[in-house]
């Protein structure tokens, strides 16, 4: 059955003026970054934030911190099951790349930074939401991630991903707020101090389904640790202005969509418990509505049940079974 799975990828860039497509996940941070009547001052002063991030981060033989920008490219996968032409959106994700201004070199950065999945929509907004109702004990359905997870990494090994990338994707997002962190005696040059938890959390088990560990570091002049979930070996595998410009990327949205937690005013210490209720952080000059985000999810996730989940489901069951066996 693997014949019949192919998948589409389709590009564009995220500047100033994009405008996001019709099968971009609207909840996808820059997405949701580029509507309303501030949308051009709150693309063009993201852009100057990862910069500016860049290049802090980037600081040897940079002396005036102005020698790199940061050009990002949305790639937006799309997979074909029966191959009759129809295909779904399953996956979007950032490649960075690296203006060196100095040498006017373009540097090929990391692909995977922001990951965003319809999939990944219906099965914590629709499926997971749906499991837990009136149960006074949380859990998780059987298989629960299992095929996103396959599907994720059928990608990831298919020639449409070999094709156009040469390196494994790398995807940084939040620390869990349930869990505690704690710092280790480990410190990377550019990815900062390793914190690590007792126990992984939903997020890191679904990814785990992905192919995908994770590690957690909170750089320089960072207040809190980001979580990096990864296929092989973080520190050896990638360049330093590689790992800085999914860092200064990443940062930005978080700090942008959780600043309670990034743009807070104090830095995660020893011992660290990520919280979206603490009120000591700043707010940027960027409009970011949170709350619309997540109902959008939940219609996203109903979305894919209606036209991926419930269309295909028989389909997708076996293969997915036959995947992991």
């Amino acid at each position: 059955m693997n014949k019949d799975f192919t998948f589409t990828l389709k590009s564009s860039v995220f500047d100033e003026n994009y405008n996001p497509s019709e099968n971009t996940r609207i909840t996808t941070n820059f997405a949701n970054l580029a509507r309303g009547k501030n949308r051009q001052e709150n693309l063009h002063n993201t852009l100057a934030m990862i910069d500016n991030r860049f290049n802090a981060l980037a600081h040897w033989d940079n002396p005036k911190g102005d020698r790199y920008s940061v050009e990002l490219e949305i790639i937006s996968v799309e997979m074909n099951i029966e191959g009759n032409g129809d295909s779904f959106p399953v996956i979007e994700i950032l490649k960075t790349h690296i203006v060196d201004k100095k040498t006017n070199e373009r540097i090929a950065g990391i692909v995977g930074n922001n990951f965003s999945s319809y999939v990944r929509d219906y099965d914590f907004s629709v499926l997971l939401s749906a499991h837990n109702k009136n149960q006074q004990k949380f859990s998780t359905p059987d298989n629960f991630g299992d095929l996103h997870g396959n599907i994720f990494k059928y990608f990831v090994s298919s020639d449409a991903y070999r094709d156009n990338f040469n390196k494994s994707p790398v995807i940084c997002l939040s620390v869990s707020s349930k869990n505690t962190y704690y710092r280790t005696g480990n410190e990377h040059p550019v990815l900062g101090v390793e914190y690590q938890q007792d126990e992984p959390s939903l997020t890191d088990e679904y990814f785990n389904k992905m192919g995908l560990q994770a590690r957690y570091f909170m750089p320089k002049n960072s207040v809190a640790p980001l979580a990096f979930y990864f296929n092989g070996d973080l520190l050896s595998d990638y360049t330093n202005l590689e790992l800085i410009s999914t860092i200064s990327t990443m940062e930005t949205f978080q700090k942008i969509y959780r600043p309670e937690i990034y743009n807070a005013n104090s830095a995660a210490g020893q011992y660290y418990q990520p919280s979206l209720n603490q009120q000591d952080y700043s707010l940027t000059r960027i409009l970011y509505d949170r709350e619309e985000r997540s109902q959008l999810a939940i219609e996203q996730g109903k979305f894919t049940e209606d036209n991926f989940i419930k269309p295909y489901q028989t389909i997708l069951e076996q293969w997915s079974a036959n995947y992991a066996a």
